[in-house]
């Protein structure tokens, strides 16, 4: 099965790049998905629970992200499972597309996935194709809020010095300033290919990022009536 999907976020293509392509911070946004571990070659591991009506999927596996390109801003994903208690299991392929949209970015998605077992019998009627624009939509307000809630870039080692010396200029005479920069620029030239342990004796080490809270999981009652209920809108909208 193919989707073609897309949505916006209201922030600069450049942030939403970088928060898309951080696997471990952005998985939890997809309602139900968890990340547990990865492996030194990129590969994620993690888990996706979700239950629609009778049917429950408790899926265990791994993403990866195959290739991405900063230039045009395009990034291609595998992802593969299997459900905990062997009834069936998933593969996709994500390629992900950004583009700027005025102050915003709106991101194309094209998957090509396969489900097996009894979360297959979903995709009659397009249900899976309304399962996932919903999962899609939560998916992006939630991508949205963390954006607008991370802080600011940290300064490198080198622009902290830099910014220092900068702020110690001030009121001084031409003789004190060539001092001050004088020691900014040895203060520069010790951090040069140091390794962060190296470098803790000349600069702060930032704290390790906190994982983000994972979203709740997806709530199949729920989601099948707003489904539903969207349908038969669009129904009555014909007539």
């Amino acid at each position: 099965m193919r989707l073609e999907q897309s949505f916006e976020v209201d922030a600069p293509v450049e942030q939403v790049w970088t928060a898309l392509t951080d696997l471990e911070q952005v998985a939890p946004c997809l309602p139900g998905a968890a990340i547990t571990g990865h492996d030194d070659d990129g590969t994620y591991h993690g888990t996706f629970q979700v239950k629609l009506g009778p049917t429950t999927a408790n899926y265990r596996g791994t993403i990866k992200i195959d290739s991405a390109d900063p230039a045009t801003r395009t990034a291609t994903l595998s992802a593969r499972g299997s459900d905990k208690r062997g009834q069936g299991g998933a593969s996709a392929t994500i390629v992900n597309t950004l583009h700027e949209s005025g102050a915003g970015t709106r991101v194309e998605a094209v998957t090509d996935f396969t489900i097996t077992g009894r979360l297959a019998t979903f995709g009659r009627g397009g249900m899976i194709k309304d399962i996932s624009n919903r999962l899609l939509r939560d998916f992006a307000t939630c991508l949205q809020q963390r954006l607008v809630a991370e802080p600011a870039g940290g300064l490198t080692a080198d622009e902290a010095a830099a910014s220092a010396g900068a702020g110690d200029t001030a009121g001084k005479t031409p003789a004190e300033v060539s001092g001050t920069a004088a020691a900014v620029s040895a203060n520069t030239g010790e951090t040069a290919g140091k390794t962060p342990a190296e470098l803790s004796g000349t600069a702060p080490v930032q704290p390790p990022r906190p994982a983000p809270a994972p979203a709740p999981p997806v709530k199949g009652f729920s989601l099948l009536l707003s489904i539903l209920w969207g349908r038969i809108r669009g129904l009555l909208r014909r007539r």
